[in-house]
């Protein structure tokens, strides 16, 4: 009788250990299946936001376009001068005639901010290499990558002497491809086909330095409009500089080039001269991301060598953004897309660093 009783009671025991780890796994898996459809809702009323911030920064571009109204009152700046609201789309924060969703933040970039691969001259692309290359640069390295490029774009396959490169070179890389034999790139990622030009550029966010787009002359770029990273290639230019130039920047515009003057040393200002020039286009790249860690003017910042995430006092702005390159002309039609990204690289958004005097 008492081993009966002994038998049961194992069995009850056994029978309560089954039952309390099938109770706990259906926890867990009902716990799972909750969290994912949290996070499934708050993925997709986040890509609603960012549709939605998206729309609105195009018809922003749209209104742009439109003829201002006749009783719109003029704004002056503190020197008395009307200030270009294009040279708004320059990287900073932006306010909207159509408010984005309150967790989103919008900045746009004018492409006459950046270098047109596909305006830029041989010369101007030789002193570009050259300033990437920095103090004494081989000159028959130089030449390579001249010649390299020539092939590319050029309207045949002959190979020029000196390292150029043709389809016999292309299609052995992994994977194989052809060079284009075009003088327009596609896209400014294509640079990197370029035989030697992957290493050259290595590190720089290329989407955020160059552009296909445009008509800008032999590359040249808008000081108001230019990004850090396009700055940064180009001949004359050095880090203090830069951060002169953006804090110049955000209380009047650079209206000539021999304004610019007032800030670069006449030395350097002959080297870079060459690269500016007043003007806009009608394509510009949207980053919209969300606005919980958004860089607010003014705020200490410092850059994480290893997330590349810019760090402020309130946050951090994160490494990727979605981008989206968008062409708009006119202001009686919606724009043309020709790049969407939800993942994209940000340009260097942090305010002026410059040192306390």
């Amino acid at each position: 009788m008492k081993r009966q009783q002994g038998a049961v009671l194992i069995m009850v025991l056994w029978l309560a250990i089954v039952m309390t780890v099938l109770v706990t796994v259906m926890a867990a898996n009902i716990r799972l299946s909750a969290t994912t459809a949290f996070h499934h809702q708050e993925g997709v009323r986040e890509y609603a936001d960012m549709i939605s911030a998206l729309n609105r920064a195009e018809m922003e571009l749209i209104l742009e376009r439109m003829p201002v109204p006749a009783d719109q009152p003029m704004e002056l700046n503190e020197f008395g001068e009307q200030p270009e609201p294009l040279n708004r789309y320059n990287g900073q924060a932006l306010t909207l005639h159509y408010p984005a969703p309150e967790n989103t933040e919008i900045r746009i970039i004018d492409h006459a901010g950046k270098i047109n691969l596909n305006r830029i001259n041989a010369n101007n692309l030789r002193l570009l290499i050259e300033n990437r290359l920095g103090p004494g640069f081989d000159p028959r390295e130089v030449q390579a990558y001249m010649a390299a490029w020539s092939d590319w774009v050029d309207l045949n396959s002959l190979v020029t002497p000196g390292g150029g490169a043709e389809d016999d070179y292309y299609l052995e890389q992994d994977p194989p491809y052809r060079a284009r034999n075009n003088p327009d790139l596609e896209s400014v990622d294509e640079i990197l086909l370029i035989r030697g030009f992957a290493e050259l550029f290595a590190g720089v966010n290329l989407d955020a330095a160059f552009t296909v787009y445009g008509n800008s002359r032999n590359g040249a770029v808008n000081p108001n409009l230019a990004t850090r990273e396009a700055l940064a290639l180009l001949p004359g230019m050095d880090a203090e500089l830069i951060e002169e130039i953006l804090a110049y920047r955000q209380t009047r515009d650079i209206r000539n080039i021999p304004q610019i003057g007032e800030i670069i040393p006449l030395e350097q200002l002959e080297e870079v001269s060459p690269w500016l020039e007043i003007g806009w286009s009608s394509t510009f790249s949207v980053y919209v991301y969300p606005k919980e860690a958004s860089l607010s003017e003014g705020e200490e910042t410092e850059v994480d060598a290893e997330s590349e995430n810019l760090s402020t006092t309130s946050g951090t702005v994160p490494g990727t953004a979605f981008h989206q390159i968008i062409e708009v002309d006119r202001g009686t039609a919606r724009g043309r897309v020709f790049k969407a990204d939800p993942y994209a690289p940000l340009p260097d958004l942090r305010p002026p660093q410059l040192e306390d005097d």
